[in-house]
């Protein structure tokens, strides 16, 4: 029976969206919080920091303007998910950490440049999002889809989850077997990396991890996919709850994710990645859930991210975060974003040069061995911190530094323009598939809430290590992808 959509699900086919209640009660005090009451107790705080100059007063400006941006994807009408995730990462890691290094005086990574260096970047910082939000209204003024009846929609093939879910758990099973059993996922992130080398997939010299990258890409991303598309049939569909197979397999999974997945044998951003699509993809239609996530991600992120640390090495090599201020762990941890796109400038202006898009393409053919791409170039934050002398160069190079490398600024400005205006399409689609088409197969109400969690990644940087895990969920979703609309082929 064919039902306006809107009724479906409560609303009068003729009624608008309401905004509702809670963002009306918490409108001023959370945009004054983010905005004024956060950057404003950062800078009250006592510190050795350097003169009040003008990359200061940029910083500043960045932190505000990034706190009411987020304060509105958090206010919007409806949840803007990779929008928000963009505005929560900036917050945090373009601005309060960043700024609260300003204030101590203290950073993560040197900064070896002059500090014009800084200023610019920090001026690049805030056009790359200026560039965002251009993108993205220019993405509201498209004309609107065609109903999604009338069109053909990517649905998952009922047969081919089954062949996913196969792979996902052959996949798990052969990580766990070769890196040492289930125990070493449960130890620490150093365990799993002895574990790698002992059985000899770390590359030569540290410099190819191709098959360590595809042994974990393998063991985890295609267990979590599986588990959304499960997750997104149960919670739409009648039929798969009273199916013991979907039952069965989706319980599995979630022991099989919470093995690989964890985190104390993952990065955290991976972590990230892994709880914000469960959390979007379960509940497709909650403002709360979604207010919620935004505003705790960010007390989380300045409060326990940085002593998630625990869990990278052993007990022998983890030394505890002593600190006499709330804010200080944000200046000795990962939050290194600013500080590395000054060094990125420095280093092109010290003659090395843009790359001319060199280090996207080692991106794109991330899997071509070095044996056959003589010279390929090595990820963009080892790049930099080869050159400063770093002998740890596991080091951040944020989106920014990537797209200004390889283009310069004008190419910078216009990825991130065409990156606001993808974002804000993303972020529309999955209105629509989880508003307005509730059918449980729909391909984007699972794909969105992953991208949202892992442009967290994304955005940190170096791309070059997330371009593995990019395509193996790529074939993932080439695999259970279907345009046929036969009901009889995909999931309801």
């Amino acid at each position: 029976m064919a039902v306006d959509a809107r009724a479906g699900h409560g609303i009068p086919p003729s009624a608008s969206v309401p905004r509702a209640a809670l963002s009306r009660a918490l409108a001023v005090p959370l945009v004054v919080a983010l905005a004024g009451f956060l950057p404003g107790y950062v800078t009250a705080q006592p510190g050795a920091g350097g003169p009040r100059d003008g990359a200061y007063w940029l910083q500043l400006t960045l932190t505000v303007y990034a706190g009411g941006r987020l304060a509105a994807m958090v206010l919007a009408r409806r949840r803007r998910l990779v929008q928000g995730a963009f505005w929560l990462f900036v917050y945090v890691a373009m601005g309060v950490a960043p700024l609260t290094q300003e204030v101590v005086g203290q950073v993560p990574t040197p900064v070896v440049g002059p500090r014009g260096d800084t200023t610019a970047a920090l001026a690049l910082v805030i056009a790359g999002c200026a560039a965002f939000d251009v993108g993205a209204l220019l993405a509201r003024h498209r004309p609107a889809a065609r109903a999604a009846g009338r069109r053909a929609v990517a649905q998952v093939s009922r047969r081919r989850l089954w062949v996913l879910v196969a792979v996902a758990y052959a996949g798990g099973v052969y990580s766990i077997v070769r890196l040492g059993g289930p125990a070493v996922f449960f130890d620490s992130r150093q365990a799993i990396s002895e574990s790698v080398q002992a059985g000899g997939l770390g590359g030569d010299g540290g410099q190819s991890h191709v098959g360590s990258a595809f042994v974990r890409g393998f063991g985890t991303v295609p267990a979590l996919l599986a588990l959304l598309f499960l997750t997104r049939w149960l919670i739409t569909s009648r039929a798969a709850r009273r199916s013991l197979p979907a039952i069965t397999a989706t319980a599995g999974l979630v022991v099989l994710n919470a093995i690989v997945n964890n985190p104390f044998s993952n990065p955290r951003y991976w972590f990230l990645t892994v709880a914000f699509a469960l959390l979007f993809t379960a509940f497709p239609r909650s403002p709360v859930m979604y207010r919620t996530a935004l505003v705790t991600g960010v007390v989380a992120a300045l409060l326990l991210f940085p002593f998630l640390d625990r869990f990278r090495y052993d007990s022998g090599g983890y030394h505890p975060v002593e600190s006499t201020s709330v804010l200080e762990p944000l200046t000795v941890k990962d939050y290194d974003q600013v500080g590395m796109f000054a060094n990125t400038l420095t280093y092109v202006h010290s003659g090395a040069g843009h790359t001319d898009g060199r280090q996207l393409a080692a991106d794109v053919f991330f899997f071509v061995p070095r044996s056959v791409w003589h010279g390929k170039p090595v990820d963009s934050g080892v790049r930099v911190g080869q050159w400063m002398g770093m002998t740890n160069t596991n080091l951040s190079s944020p989106l920014w530094a990537e797209l200004w490398l390889d283009f310069g600024p004008v190419g910078m400005t216009a990825g991130f323009l065409a990156i606001g205006y993808a974002a804000a399409r993303a972020d529309r689609r999955y209105a629509q598939r989880t508003q307005e088409d509730g059918r449980p197969g729909t391909v984007a109400a699972v794909v969105i809430p992953l991208v949202c969690g892992y442009s967290f990644i994304l955005l940190r940087g170096p791309l070059l290590q997330a371009a593995g895990r990019i395509a193996i969920g790529a074939l993932c979703l080439a695999l259970v992808t279907t345009f046929s609309q036969d009901r009889r082929r995909i999931l309801r």
